[in-house]
């Protein structure tokens, strides 16, 4: 009997055929524009932010000198590399420097000639200087450019915000699961748990321990790990409680299935539906929380390209409104996209929603 090859007009991606339902799925979030069109923005404001130090560097991306390429982006060469007489790391933005270069080669500059820690000290007006032909979005209160902070600041949040989102989520779905699955004394005590655990003053913590330590990225990452695995153990655990006396999970019982098959196998799956609607909120808030505790001080070392800094900055110096409302229009489109995102995949997820073409 020859092999039974599926139709022509079934959908595939990556050489995998797309079952019925996921293709409606597909198709309500298409439906969506808005957050269809959100999510493609996203995409290409974090995939450019990945780039950073190839859009914002005070060091050039490439150089000629004497028929010989550097990369001083990637590594230090010393300024007697390219004709000085010092040991130490060449000052790129120096013009003596640029001189030099230019004589017996070229340089290759980003587009903006300034990182997240760069102070402009050829300003011609006091810091925080206002936009220009040189810093696009002006400079901060110590001389710093804006547009750079702010291509760093972005990235910073979100790389936080997902990394925050995955391993929370992994480990509220975990306890989750054990919960709804097993019930009884350990949904009990699992419980009494999470509701001790949730009362504790988060925020007073991060103000003890910033007292103590200095913070940075993977501490604060840490202690907002503590608290934030509980906000997808109720979803997960519902969804277990209702799942755990279906027929099918029955018969894979009475067949000698072990429990953590059944559980992330079997039940694991019908579960993710509920929980894949949430991660965008998540995400958000996860971003908003980090931006919260940098505009307090509470957040990322000072210095570290902050998109919460830049807000305190705009606050402090309410004769540069250039500072504030950057930072708050940069947050709003990054908090707007994402809910309208997680709305999107709400609405696929929903089978209350049918795609009409």
């Amino acid at each position: 009997m020859p092999p039974i090859v599926p139709h022509s007009s079934t959908p595939r991606f990556l050489g995998m055929t797309i079952s019925p339902i996921n293709r409606r799925r597909i198709d309500n979030f298409k439906a969506n524009r808005r957050g269809y069109w959100s999510l493609w923005i996203f995409l290409f404001l974090f995939v450019t932010s990945l780039f950073a130090e190839l859009i914002a560097n005070d060091r050039p991306i490439l150089v000629s000198y004497a028929g010989e390429l550097y990369v001083p982006i990637v590594m230090d060469y010393p300024e007697t590399t390219f004709g000085g007489f010092l040991e130490t790391p060449t000052e790129y933005s120096d013009l003596e420097v640029q001189d030099m270069i230019n004589e017996q080669g070229w340089i290759v500059w980003p587009l903006i000639r300034f990182s997240y820690d760069s102070v402009n000290y050829a300003l011609t007006q006091p810091a925080p200087s206002p936009p220009d032909a040189v810093n696009y979005l002006g400079t901060d209160d110590q001389g710093r450019d804006v547009a750079a902070r702010l291509i760093y600041g972005f990235r910073i949040s979100i790389l936080f915000g997902l990394t925050l989102t995955i391993v929370s989520s992994a480990i509220g779905i975990a306890a989750g699961a054990v919960q709804g699955y097993f019930g009884g004394l350990t949904d009990l005590l699992f419980q009494r748990f999470i509701e001790i655990w949730s009362g504790l003053p988060m925020l007073y913590l991060l103000i003890i321990m910033a007292s103590i330590i200095e913070p940075n990225f993977w501490w604060l990452l840490g202690l907002m790990l503590l608290f934030s695995w509980m906000s997808l153990v109720g979803v997960v655990r519902a969804e277990f409680y209702k799942t755990r006396s279906l027929d099918y999970v029955r018969a894979a019982r009475a067949l000698g299935v072990d429990n953590i098959t059944i559980m992330f196998r079997h039940i694991l799956p019908n579960a993710m539906v509920a929980t894949i609607t949430f991660l965008p909120f998540i995400t958000s808030s996860s971003v908003t929380i980090l931006t919260a505790l940098d505009f307090m001080g509470f957040g990322l070392p000072p210095g570290s390209a902050s998109l919460g800094e830049l807000l305190a900055q705009g606050k402090a110096n309410l004769h540069a409104p250039w500072l504030g409302l950057t930072a708050f229009f940069v947050v709003s489109i990054m908090l707007t996209l994402l809910v309208f995102i997680g709305e999107a995949v709400r609405d696929a997820f929903d089978p209350r929603k049918v795609f009409r073409s």
